[in-house]
C-alpha cells in the first residue's frame, strides 16, 4: 500500500535537495507533482485541492524560502499536512468502565472484511484484559455465522449466533446482549450483514439494529483497496447510521491507497484501526503521524519499538535474560531472538518499519523466510554446540549442513551472523550506559544483587533479544523519536 505514492514523493523531494535555494517557481512545480502523485494514488480531488493549497501557502512563507535546507522544510510541511489529512491525533476506542456490556457494532459493504475485523477486534480486546462476545447478525451470506464461530474458536472468544432457523438480525443482536450479560462479558461485538452496494434494505436494517442495542461505538469497516469511491460509501453510511470511526482493512494490498487518505478529510470520521494481514493479531491502533512518516519513506520506528516492548513484557525466560546481560550470547539465545522477531510480525514487518524498508521489500531485497532457514540449521546442531558455539569446527559444520539439508556456506553465513549479533549486543549495551563486570549497568544498583568493586550493587533487568535493554532504555528511545 502507498508504494507508488511513496516513490513519486521521494522523487519530488530528491529533486528539491539538489537546489541550494528554492524559488516560488520551484515550490509551485513541486506542489504540482505532489498533487499529481496524490491523484494517481486515487485520493479524492475534493481532498487533494485543499491539501495542496495549504501546503503551498506554508512553503511560500519567507522563513521557508530563506532556509539553509529548503528541501527539508518542504518535506516537513508535506509531512505535517499529511498528518492533518489523516487525523492529527489518535482516535481511541471509547469504552465505558461502568457499563456491562459495552456494545460495538460493525457496519460496511459485503467483502470489506467485517467478520474478520470483528474477530481481530475481539482478540485485541481480549489481550487488553476484556471478556468479549461476538454476535453473528449476518443471516444472508452463506456460512457467515459459521465463519465467525470458527474464528471465535481459534482465539478463544464466545460467539452467539442464534437458533439455526433464526433469520431476524435484530432479535439475534438483542439476544446477544442478554447472552453477554449472563456470561459476564464486558464487550459485545456485533457483526452485521453487508451488500455489494449501498441499498435501502441494508441501511434500514443497520438503523434497526442500532436502535435496538444502542451501541457505544459504531465502526465502519472499509476495504483500503476500494479507492476514492469509498468516500461516497462512507458519506452515505455516515448520514444514515452516524458511525464513530473506521477500521481500514486489507492495508497489505497492492492498491493505491487513496481511500485511506480521503476518509477523514471528506467525512470528518477518524480511522481508529488498520489491518494488514490475516492473523488475529494484525489489527493495530491507527496513528496518523506514523502513517504519514511511512508514506514519506521515513519508516515507523516508534511502532517497531512498541512491538519490542510488548515482546519484552511477555518474556518469561529469565535464564536467557541473564546470559544476555553477561554478554554470554549462545546459539539458543540467537534462536530465541529470531523467534521474538517472528512474534513482532516477522522480518517483513520489521524491515517495513525502518526508513526505506517498504522499498526494500518491494524490490525483493529482503528474504522473509530467513528466520525459518536459521532455525532449521540451529535445530541440526547438538545441545552442546548450541550452548558452546566455539565447538563448531569445520567437520561439525559439514555435519550440520548435511543434517539441515543446506550447504556449508549457509552454515558459515549463520555463524557469521551470530558473531556479528553478539558484537552488536555488546555495542548496544555499551551505548546505553555501559556495563560493569557482572553485566549490570555501571553505577546503578540492582535489588538483591551482589556488590561490585566500589560497593555498588549491579542491576537486574533487561530485555531478552534486544541487547539487554531495559524498559527505561526503550522509553528513552521513544522520547528521542518524539513520543
Amino acid at each position: 500500500m502507498f508504494d507508488n505514492l511513496q516513490d513519486q514523493l521521494q522523487e519530488v523531494f530528491d529533486d528539491l535537495r539538489g537546489k541550494g535555494r528554492l524559488t516560488e517557481g520551484d515550490i509551485s512545480a513541486a506542489m504540482r507533482r505532489v498533487r499529481m502523485a496524490l491523484l494517481e494514488a486515487d485520493v479524492s480531488f475534493k481532498v487533494v485541492k485543499p491539501f495542496i493549497a495549504r501546503a503551498s501557502e506554508r512553503c511560500m512563507q519567507a522563513e521557508i524560502l530563506e532556509s539553509l535546507t529548503p528541501a527539508q522544510n518542504v518535506v516537513k510541511v508535506v509531512l505535517d499536512e499529511l498528518t492533518v489529512l489523516l487525523g492529527e491525533s489518535d482516535a481511541k476506542l471509547e469504552l465505558a468502565q461502568d457499563k456491562h456490556p459495552n456494545v460495538i457494532m460493525l457496519v460496511g459493504l459485503q467483502g470489506s472484511g467485517k467478520t474478520t475485523a470483528a474477530a481481530k477486534l475481539a482478540y485485541l480486546l481480549k489481550r487488553e484484559g476484556h471478556n468479549p462476545l461476538l454476535v453473528a447478525c449476518d443471516v444472508y451470506r452463506p456460512a457467515a455465522a459459521d465463519q465467525l464461530a470458527t474464528l471465535g474458536g481459534e482465539i478463544g472468544v464466545r460467539v452467539h449466533r442464534g437458533d439455526a432457523d433464526e433469520k431476524d438480525p435484530v432479535k439475534i443482536a438483542k439476544d446477544g446482549i442478554r447472552v453477554a450479560v449472563d456470561n459476564l462479558c464486558d464487550v459485545a461485538i456485533i457483526d452485521t450483514a453487508g451488500r455489494l452496494h449501498v441499498d435501502e434494505e441494508m441501511m434500514a436494517e443497520a438503523e434497526s439494529i442500532k436502535a435496538a442495542v444502542d451501541p457505544d461505538e459504531v465502526l465502519m469497516v472499509v476495504d483500503a483497496m476500494t479507492g476514492q469511491d469509498v468516500v461516497n460509501v462512507v458519506e452515505t453510511f455516515s448520514a444514515r447510521v452516524d458511525f464513530d470511526g473506521v477500521i481500514m482493512s486489507k492495508m497489505d494490498g497492492d492498491a493505491r491507497g487513496g481511500g485511506a487518505l480521503s476518509i477523514r478529510e471528506a467525512t470528518g470520521k477518524p480511522i481508529k484501526f488498520i489491518s494488514s494481514g490475516e492473523k488475529p493479531d494484525s489489527l493495530e491502533v491507527f496513528h496518523p503521524d506514523r502513517m504519514a512518516r511511512r508514506i514519506l519513506g521515513m519508516g515507523d520506528m516508534v511502532s517497531l519499538i512498541e512491538s519490542a516492548v510488548k515482546v519484552q513484557q511477555e518474556e518469561e525466560e529469565r535464564e536467557a535474560s541473564e546470559r544476555l546481560r553477561r554478554m554470554d550470547l549462545n546459539l539458543n539465545d540467537f534462536l530465541d531472538m529470531n523467534r521474538q522477531v517472528r512474534k513482532m510480525g516477522g522480518v517483513g514487518k520489521l524491515v517495513s518499519a525502518l526508513p526505506g524498508g517498504d522499498k526494500m521489500m518491494a524490490q525483493g531485497q529482503v528474504d522473509e523466510h530467513a528466520l525459518d532457514k536459521m532455525e532449521v540449521i540451529i535445530n541440526s546442531m547438538t545441545l552442546a554446540e548450541r550452548e558452546k558455539p566455539d565447538l563448531i569446527n569445520g567437520s561439525r559444520r559439514a555435519r550440520i549442513a548435511a543434517g539441515a539439508g543446506v550447504s556449508v556456506t549457509a552454515v558459515n553465513q549463520l555463524m557469521k551472523q551470530y558473531s556479528e549479533t553478539r558484537k552488536q549486543v555488546k555495542k548496544m549495551m555499551a551505548q546505553f550506559g555501559g556495563m560493569d563486570e557482572a553485566g549490570g549497568r555501571k553505577g546503578r544498583p540492582r535489588k538483591g544483587g551482589k556488590k561490585g568493586k566500589k560497593g555498588k550493587k549491579t542491576r537486574r533487568g533487561g530485555m531478552p533479544g534486544m541487547g539487554g535493554m531495559s524498559m527505561a532504555d526503550l522509553k528513552k528511545i521513544q522520547s528521542m523519536l518524539g513520543e
